[in-house]
């Protein structure tokens, strides 16, 4: 196959290609080609010869005919959808559902509209038409997508594709053979409906942008001389401690890359003592195409930082317990719809925050600064919870620090006059969305030029549930306890030290925060548009 994306052109060639077998067999079918009529006939005749000499086999054969139903194909797609919609792959899993409704929507028209009458001699009862087979269709589907499609697109390696696609052929040719000892099909609807089968799957697969067993682009070397394009190249930073699995980790990634035509990547590292930017520069040396960055927030925010105005992408790997700047992107958290959605994504200029403050070099920030409560929270969910229950080990934080001392706090939004509120927290968003999708900024937006301020204030512990309803709720009045703000520049003054957090990372105690929106100073990966 190709080495790029197809064009519109070759979509449409595949598409054909894939629908001409059946096309073929159908013409001849229904023109009676005298070789595959005596075929039909042949086989027709044995099978009847030897059912009737033999009941015991006819007997065999009904009893695997009632287990592999095309009713049973479906079931098994819609199991292995479900498992997938879980797991967040959402694209895969409509895939998956649409071949499904594809194979039996399309069973159907073809049985009503040619109105094939089965062998005459038919071993057991079986009411309707023969051509297509809706055994082989609904089989061959089932095995095309879980024994060929799903692996490849999902870079499974080839001894685990070979476990799943051997048994998913053996279910193909059982479903089949059934109903030719059972002679209540003739061999051509079965070879109809393998083909149908190949030309949905070709379908419904092009139509998903999914492209199996693409063969990555040689390395270019000097030798060549031939004016060709050298492949893209892409550097990976992974903060080892969030990935998990590094070994399968790199192989998922490796493989979504060079099927894509990418050049080997640049693999790096992060430190105990580096979160990433060196590892980011190190990427911007090597002249990266892309820059995918696997870790926590803390990680992403100093790849982000280091990448800023360079117009390198960066594409977010959720791998970490907030992975908030992705979910505000919209990025699956599921690893294998996320390499497909960013691989295959657009890019996106947003915004970044440039940040100072008592104690603090000049950052920057992708999604939040806050301090108060927000930050004392950060501080204290236990590591060992995050890894084990993810974000929520943030509520048993939460649950320790609800009431947390108020502090009085100077809050200055661009030229305006400073304002003083005694808070219990103040975030300062270029997001909007909290884990759990709870809209804690619900205008703000990663590309707007615009600092987004909430002030959060309830005098008392009763007073919480007042404040967690309007978040819930989107609610925009202002009052006591809730107040909002928007800005390009905002600058926080605690009167005394408070906890203080960017991005989710805590940053120690201090006094102030003086933040300033860069506009489009990130360029992003993020899915298209739908």
């Amino acid at each position: 196959m190709n080495h790029h994306p197809p064009t519109p052109i070759g979509r449409v060639l595949t598409v054909v290609l894939g629908a001409l077998p059946f096309t073929v067999i159908t013409v001849l079918v229904f023109g009676e080609w005298p070789p595959l009529a005596r075929w039909d006939q042949s086989v027709a005749a044995r099978a009847a010869s030897y059912g009737a000499a033999h009941e015991s086999v006819v007997d065999f054969w009904q009893v695997v005919g009632a287990v592999v139903l095309p009713w049973t194909s479906r079931a098994v797609i819609l199991v292995v959808a479900a498992y997938l919609w879980h797991r967040r792959a959402r694209l895969l899993t409509i895939w998956l559902i649409t071949s499904a409704a594809a194979e039996l929507g399309l069973v159907q028209a073809v049985k009503a509209i040619f109105e094939r009458e089965p062998p005459a001699l038919m071993l057991v009862e079986n009411s309707g038409f023969s051509y297509v087979s809706g055994h082989a269709t609904a089989a061959f589907v089932m095995a095309g997508a879980l024994g060929v499609v799903l692996p490849s697109v999902r870079g499974w390696r080839r001894r685990f594709r070979l476990l799943v696609l051997l048994p998913v052929l053996a279910v193909v040719w059982i479903a089949s053979a059934d109903r030719i000892a059972l002679n209540v099909e003739y061999v051509s609807d079965i070879l109809g409906g393998w083909a149908l089968g190949l030309a949905i799957l070709t379908a419904t697969s092009i139509g998903f942008g999914l492209r199996p067993g693409l063969r990555r682009r040689r390395r270019r070397t000097p030798s060549d001389d031939d004016g060709t394009t050298a492949p893209p190249r892409a550097s990976v930073i992974v903060n080892p401690i969030k990935v998990g699995d590094g070994v399968a980790f790199r192989r998922k990634v490796t493989r979504a890359l060079a099927v894509r035509g990418y050049d080997d990547p640049l693999w790096l590292e992060t430190r105990v003592d580096d979160a990433g930017n060196a590892m980011a520069k190190l990427a911007i040396e090597n002249e990266s195409d892309l820059v995918l960055v696997a870790g926590g927030d803390g990680t992403v925010r100093v790849v982000c930082s280091a990448l800023a105005h360079t117009g390198i992408p960066v594409g977010v790997i959720p791998a970490g317990t907030g992975n908030l700047l992705a979910r505000n992107l919209h990025i699956p958290l599921d690893l294998d719809d996320a390499l497909e959605r960013i691989l295959e994504g657009r890019d996106r200029r947003i915004d970044l925050v440039r940040v100072h403050g008592d104690e603090l070099d000049t950052d920057r920030f992708a999604v939040m600064a806050g301090l108060g409560l927000d930050a004392a929270i950060m501080s204290d969910a236990p590591p060992h919870l995050k890894k084990q229950i993810g974000w929520t080990a943030y509520l048993v934080s939460a649950a320790k620090n609800i009431n947390h001392p108020s502090v009085r706090v100077q809050i200055t939004i661009d030229d305006a006059e400073t304002i003083e509120r005694r808070v219990r927290t103040v975030v300062i968003g270029n997001v909007g969305m909290l884990q759990a999708n709870i809209p804690l900024l619900p205008d703000a937006r990663p590309d707007d030029g615009l600092l987004d301020v909430v002030v959060i204030a309830p005098r008392r512990v009763t007073q919480w549930p007042i404040v967690v309803w309007r978040l819930l709720t989107r609610t925009n009045r202002t009052d006591m306890y809730l107040e909002r703000f928007t800005g390009r520049k905002v600058e926080l003054v605690a009167a005394v030290d408070v906890q203080r957090q960017l991005d989710g990372d805590p940053i120690g105690p201090g006094r102030s925060l003086s933040t300033e929106i860069e506009p489009g100073a990130l360029t992003a990966r993020v899915p298209k548009r739908r």
